[in-house]
């Protein structure tokens, strides 16, 4: 199944045995095999559930994710059994304060992301060839910006401060999502960038698989033993899980892409979404989010592996220093 979508009102989850029983105004709908189930995402505050169904998903390595009934912001995560290897976390507090190390990081994450978002333009190139003008201006821009990027990571080269990859990452996404701009359907009136809240549909999905894919990396960084707080690139700040914003931005674009073809093919369109009355937010209703999630629950999955990777690979360099700092094995002690 992958993602198990709690959206309806007057639902109730019960927990019984190794199932998710479903009711519906008190009518028995159905049950769910917790196995099959990766996240769980519970929309608004209608779906009511006993603890027993969190620890059953939390035991079971899945993780329940609570999204606001307004906007495509996650509220809360729970995660399921988190990996107890204190060494990787030891030696990522140490490169966080490693400048080199962490310029050199970021570059290779602006880089990627970069490399990406470029890819994307020139399949956006070649599918809207009526959009050649705005997605070939784009590309300019992006490939002035890597060329530069590229000088920093040529050898002997002094790396690039994080303020400035930071200032060459906007400037890349300005033009980026100018180029996006041109081949969205105008019905949806997609300007750029904007959120918090949305403005339009092209941002609410945008924004609402951004918010999914972090969801994935603070699983990723949970179950390999990176602290998702503790970011490279982006610096570590109160309330943001900015080593998780770190590893999605390589696929930010992926997402875009996807975005782009739901929409493109009308399977998402704009009488799924409302805008609220004396605001400028806009929502996806009901109907359309079941579409998004359906399509994300295929889309998402080499997403998903491609970040477990990730983090693995991160986890597996820094364990060798932290086990530097760690005490011996006592067979003795136990927990508090």
């Amino acid at each position: 199944m992958g993602i198990l979508l709690l959206d309806r009102a007057q639902l109730e989850v019960k927990s019984e045995g190794e199932t998710l029983a479903l009711y519906e105004a008190g009518v028995r709908r159905g049950t769910v095999p917790i196995k099959l189930i990766d996240r769980c995402v519970i929309h608004g505050s209608q779906t009511r559930l006993d603890s027993g169904v969190l620890i059953k998903l939390a035991d079971a390595g899945a993780t329940t994710v609570l999204m606001s009934p307004r906007y495509p912001r996650r509220v809360a995560i729970v995660l399921g059994p988190q990996h107890n290897d204190a060494a990787v976390r030891l030696a990522q507090a140490l490169r966080v304060v490693d400048d080199a190390w962490c310029r050199s990081w970021a570059l290779g994450v602006v880089r990627a992301k970069l490399a990406r978002q470029s890819r994307v333009l020139r399949l956006l190139q070649a599918q809207r060839p009526d959009a050649r003008k705005p997605t070939f201006d784009a590309l300019q821009t992006l490939t002035a910006i890597r060329a530069t990027l590229d000088g920093y990571a040529e050898p002997g080269m002094a790396l690039a401060p994080l303020g400035t990859l930071l200032g060459l990452e906007g400037a890349a996404a300005r033009a980026y999502f100018g180029g996006l701009v041109g081949v969205m359907p105008p019905a949806l009136t997609f300007t750029g960038r904007n959120r918090r809240p949305p403005r339009d549909p092209v941002n609410v999905c945008l924004s609402l698989g951004y918010t999914l894919l972090h969801a994935h990396a603070v699983q990723a960084c949970g179950t390999t033993g990176l602290d998702p707080l503790l970011g490279f690139y982006h610096r570590p700040a109160i309330g943001r899980e900015s080593l998780a914003s770190d590893l999605i931005e390589a696929l930010r674009p992926a997402v875009d892409l996807w975005v782009w073809e739901l929409l493109r093919s009308r399977a998402l369109n704009e009488d799924h979404f409302t805008v609220t009355a004396g605001s400028d937010a806009c929502m996806l209703g009901k109907a359309g989010r079941s579409i998004f999630y359906g399509s994300w629950n295929h889309h998402a999955k080499p997403w998903q592996r491609w970040l477990r990777a990730q983090a693995m690979a991160l986890a597996r360099d820094l364990r060798g220093t932290g086990m530097h700092w760690m005490a011996p094995n006592d067979e003795d002690d136990e927990p508090c």
